[in-house]
């Protein structure tokens, strides 16, 4: 299952959502899987951190979806975040794992995922989180979108994706201070609220 085709999917799915990425090249695939989605999506997010900023997105905002690309290498960095997903129970966050088996962004040595005794969706479950699932193809995957952007509690999904990336995509060019100012401006005009207002002088 490649990676590209479940954001497609994922991204057919998605209007008014926010959605938080991890590093590497899942950025450049989003990017130009869901283009509608590139102001309500802030990239390039550290690992460990994803999941954990789409959860205090969830939490400020709970009557809006949040989405969270995570990585498999991202997830092992703070497994924590999944018991604090099982205890607090955001209604309205859906977490996506692109599980590839591997830290692509550095060359691709192995994840613990590799080894074939780890699996994060039952780590998931261990820590509370009834609704998580793997998903091993591409129509497995778009239904459990469904249900996740539906759901009334956390929902995880870890896709088996492999490590081949996307041929001939287009490059995303802003950095990440630029990225952040880009979706701080769109939850502002979404969500008719004021985040960062003008400097003050004296």
């Amino acid at each position: 299952m490649k990676r590209f085709d479940c954001m497609t999917r994922l991204g057919e799915r998605l209007s008014d959502e926010l959605v938080i990425l991890s590093l590497g090249a899942s950025v450049d695939e989003w990017y130009n899987a869901a283009p509608h989605m590139r102001e309500a999506s802030l990239f390039q997010q550290q690992l460990g951190c994803v999941t954990p900023e789409a959860f205090g997105l969830a939490v400020g905002l709970p009557h809006r979806r949040i989405v969270s690309l995570d990585t498999d290498g991202g997830m092992m960095f703070n497994l924590g975040i999944l018991a604090t997903l099982g205890n607090e129970k955001p209604a309205n966050l859906l977490v996506v794992i692109w599980d590839n088996e591997c830290y692509q962004s550095i060359g691709g040595p192995p994840t613990h995922t590799a080894s074939g005794t780890v699996d994060l969706a039952a780590i998931a479950r261990g820590a509370g989180i009834k609704q998580a699932h793997t998903a091993r193809d591409l129509e497995t995957f778009d239904r459990l979108c469904a249900e996740g952007l539906a759901a009334s509690e956390p929902f995880v999904i870890v896709a088996k994706v492999t490590g081949a990336v996307a041929p001939k995509l287009k490059r995303k060019h802003s950095d990440g201070r630029e990225d952040k100012y880009i979706f701080v401006r769109h939850v502002e005009r979404t969500e008719d609220i004021v985040i960062m207002g003008p400097s003050e002088h004296n």
